[in-house]
């Protein structure tokens, strides 16, 4: 019979080890105990572990987000864009959720509401615009997390909705937060720094 680290259990079934650890407490789903005292879960408890899982919901949630204020018309773009797009796959949206923040920046509230959501399994669809409109680095774990809780994450893959301006200022960021420690970063953080005064070079029409 397999054993389980409650990670792995967690893993497993698809909730956090927090939720394995509350529930043990509830006396809902009691880890058992090695000699030296630590959790562990089998095979034997997926049956009545399957009873304690919330099923998905089935809400189907629209994310939009720019970086700030002076974007608000793209926020508005990108929500009408995402009307067009849902309507024509006849998805009913249940709820939008609009958010002014930096890609980099984890500490959102919307965004943290939203994963929360979704790890509780609250909602059973989620609709965005360009991956990056989620977090500009690590999607790849986002997607992971929607998976593992039945959530179906659908991007729209607009790249118009990425404004080059942002991935500037996020690339901005990331070299000043090195700048002092790595010699010769000062001179690509002018570079960029020029660049989001100037504007991003046009595109060539040719």
């Amino acid at each position: 019979m397999d054993m389980y680290t409650p990670a792995e259990f967690a893993k497993k079934i698809g909730v956090t080890v927090h939720t394995l650890q509350r529930w043990d407490r509830e006396g809902r789903l009691v880890a058992k105990r090695t000699h030296t005292n630590r959790r562990y879960y089998t095979d034997d408890d997926l049956p009545q572990v399957l009873g304690q899982l919330p099923e998905p919901s089935g809400r189907t949630v629209v994310y939009c987000r720019v970086s700030n204020a002076a974007q608000q018309p793209d926020l508005a773009r990108q929500r009408q864009l995402l009307e067009q797009f849902c309507a024509a796959r006849g998805l009913a949206v249940d709820e939008w959720i609009e958010e002014i923040g930096g890609g980099l920046n984890f500490k959102r509230q919307g965004f943290l509401a939203l994963i929360d959501r979704i790890l509780a399994r609250e909602i059973g669809t989620l609709v965005i615009a360009h991956q990056d409109r989620l977090v500009r680095f690590g999607f790849p774990l986002i997607e992971h997390i929607c998976n593992v809780t039945g959530c179906q994450l659908i991007v729209m893959n607009t790249e118009s909705l990425s404004p080059p301006r942002e991935l500037i200022e996020d690339l901005l960021i990331i070299v000043q937060g090195f700048s002092s420690r790595v010699p010769g970063l000062r001179h690509i953080q002018k570079m960029l720094t020029k660049t989001l005064k100037d504007g991003p070079p046009a595109s060539d029409s040719a």
